[in-house]
């Protein structure tokens, strides 16, 4: 293999991270919705009957499929499928850096104006209410965070015999932050939380008007 070789497979196409093929991967709407004239950021409650997380606080969205064009494109058909909303009804106006919660799981969050508010077709089977917050209070209130630690736990066929220290092995122990929104009765925290909490700092940091 000549130099030349190796120059051309680097600068093939790369996943965005290594592992990312076979990571879990998923994409979310941060829905924007306006109320009298104010940006209001949509949220659902999933549903009860859920298998996975029932009645958390979340924004529409889901898994990749295979059939789907792209992360937006799973975006905007979760969406659709959640909220009863036409696809066409969804507006995409940017995307944020994806959320890589651990090797095998990435979240691609898009954000999107929702043109047709309210929304009484949304999917009872999957969504237990909606909720809006307003803009306003999300850039004039602070989350606050607790940490969680998580450590490795090997299976019982992990093969300590081939690694330095064996079963005495120091496994490091990494510090995960979780950050909460309170707002009326709801609790906004997990993977929406940490979504939630870049989009705000990103519009802070702009100084972008929540009426117009």
């Amino acid at each position: 293999m000549m130099k030349e070789d190796f120059t051309h497979q680097l600068a093939q196409a790369q996943p965005y991270f290594i592992g990312e093929e076979n990571a879990f991967r998923a994409a979310v709407l941060i829905p924007l919705v306006k109320i009298n004239q104010a940006w209001h950021v949509l949220f659902q409650v999933r549903a009860f009957s859920m298998r996975k997380q029932p009645g958390d606080i979340s924004f529409p969205g889901g898994h990749i499929d295979d059939t789907d064009e792209s992360p937006k494109v799973a975006a905007i058909r979760e969406a659709h499928e959640e909220l009863g909303i036409a696809m066409n009804d969804v507006e995409v106006i940017g995307n944020l850096s994806p959320f890589i919660t651990s090797p095998s799981f990435v979240i691609y969050p898009f954000v999107g104006i929702l043109h047709d508010y309210p929304l009484p077709n949304y999917n009872k089977d999957e969504v237990e209410e909606l909720f809006t917050v307003p803009l306003e209070w999300l850039l004039s209130h602070e989350p606050y965070m607790h940490e969680v630690d998580i450590a490795p736990t090997p299976n019982e066929d992990f093969p300590f015999h081939k690694i330095a220290n064996g079963q005495k092995y120091k496994w490091r122990t990494r510090t995960v932050e979780e950050w909460f929104y309170e707002y009326e009765h709801y609790t906004i925290w997990g993977a929406t939380a940490r979504i939630l909490k870049y989009f705000i700092e990103l519009l802070q940091v702009r100084d972008i008007p929540v009426r117009q």
